[in-house]
């Protein structure tokens, strides 16, 4: 009896592990909807189309950004955070275009959202350029995970959850992939994009698109002086103009940088003179041409290992 009883117990061990199994070769060859506890379970997401149709693959470690620390940009920061508070909230919110001079903290300002609200059920989902052309799909496995009211606080039940699609340093150039379905997602598809799911892309270009000379030739007046712009203009602006939030993140001066410096610096415990540190932060921009807050950073987590390989080195 107990011998059949241990053989039995095996057997439905291992048919649980085929079953897992099926399931894990469904989900990669036949793509899959996020299930709830994973979207419960996890707070950022890649889309991952290697070897199949596509899915959500779960990122464990999530760059983790303070929003405090976006020292001169705290006005667009705001912006994207209010729109951000809308969504969570279950109110009308906007897809979100950040374009702005590199360095400036537009993808910081990004991941800095989840920190501050993947409690209450924000989560972010990250599809590069190249996938674009799987948004469709990518929309479709979130749709359902939200109920119509507002997310509860502190759990995130899956029927409460709020996603934004993350597209990092967009820009197309003409009639490349992706951008038909960035435009149908924004807005033109006649399957509408879920409540509980918006696009937020970062950009250098203002129109992700290139404007050539050209473009320009065709505009023309009209018989009341009316200005027109031609077809490909027209066509390049509209792309940006689908983005109901168009957030700008511009270059700030040098009192501005040497801020963030001493923030970062304050942050990594240097003990270093104040004017020896803005002198050295100074020169290290100058050696890339730039000023901006990725430049602090690097510098910052430059000289902190600079020090500690000193105090290690020295007799």
């Amino acid at each position: 009896m107990l011998a059949r009883v241990s053989r039995l117990a095996r057997l439905l061990d291992r048919i649980e592990r085929v079953l897992d199994l099926a399931e894990q070769w469904l989900e990669r060859h036949t793509g899959a909807r996020l299930r709830p506890e994973v979207a419960e379970r996890h707070h950022a997401f890649r889309w991952d189309a290697r070897g199949g149709p596509g899915r959500l693959v779960p990122i464990v470690e999530p760059h983790a950004i303070d929003l405090d620390d976006l020292i001169g940009v705290e006005r667009p920061v705001a912006e994207l955070v209010r729109n951000t508070e809308q969504l969570l909230r279950g109110l009308p919110a906007n897809h979100v275009l950040l374009f702005g001079e590199r360095g400036t903290g537009k993808s910081s300002a990004v991941k800095g959202l989840l920190p501050r609200f993947a409690a209450r059920g924000l989560r972010i989902v990250e599809v590069t350029k190249e996938d674009l052309i799987h948004l469709p799909d990518v929309v479709a496995a979130l749709r359902g995970l939200s109920g119509e009211g507002p997310a509860r606080h502190p759990l995130a039940p899956a029927e409460s959850l709020r996603f934004l699609i993350f597209c990092d340093d967009l820009s197309f150039d003409e009639g490349e992939p992706g951008m038909r379905e960035l435009k149908a997602a924004l807005e033109g598809s006649i399957e509408a994009t879920p409540a509980n799911v918006r696009i937020v892309a970062t950009s250098n270009r203002r129109h992700l698109i290139p404007q050539r000379v050209r473009d320009n030739r065709e505009a023309r007046l009209d018989e009341s002086s009316e200005l027109h712009l031609g077809e490909a203009l027209e066509e390049k602006l509209a792309l940006a103009d689908r983005f109901g939030l168009v957030i700008g993140f511009y270059g700030f001066p040098q009192p501005t940088y040497l801020r963030i410096v001493e923030r970062y610096a304050a942050k990594a415990g240097l003990a270093i003179p104040q004017a020896e540190l803005h002198a050295q932060a100074l020169r290290f921009a100058l050696d890339r041409s730039s000023r901006s807050g990725r430049v602090a950073k690097q510098f910052v987590d430059d000289l902190a290992g600079r020090l500690a390989l000193e105090r290690e080195t020295r007799p």
